[in-house]
């Protein structure tokens, strides 16, 4: 495996642990809809929380949320959408990210919460 997807793969971990430790349930990591992916998906306080993780080994070349492109997000929503709809969920949704900069602990971690509002669809 690619160093960059081992570090990607044990941010997960380090947010999925971050999480639980603030209450958050986790329902899925990682969970595939063809070839798109929800990092993770979690619930609390009634709502269920899609959060996608950026992890980097330090900002030199900017911010990690910054990677989360307009593109990224229509994915993520597509993505999330599917979801919905394969288990029948009937809660508020929010969108997080978590970013993790480092490569050893103490990891920075930072929680966005409600980082981003679906697009609104033009249907005409």
């Amino acid at each position: 495996m690619a160093a960059h997807n081992e570090l990607g793969k044990e941010g997960e971990e380090i947010a999925a642990n971050y999480l639980q430790a603030q209450g958050y349930i986790i329902r899925h990591r990682d969970w595939h809809s063809g070839r798109r992916d929800l990092d993770i998906v979690a619930e609390k306080d009634k709502t269920l929380i899609i959060i996608e993780v950026k992890t980097r080994r330090n900002t030199e070349y900017g911010n990690p949320e910054e990677a989360i492109t307009n593109k990224k997000i229509r994915h993520i929503i597509a993505s999330t959408d599917a979801y919905v709809k394969k288990y029948e969920i009937d809660l508020h949704i929010r969108f997080d990210i978590i970013t993790i900069i480092g490569t050893k602990p103490p990891f920075q971690i930072e929680h966005i919460e409600d980082a981003f509002l679906p697009p609104v669809w033009n249907h005409s």
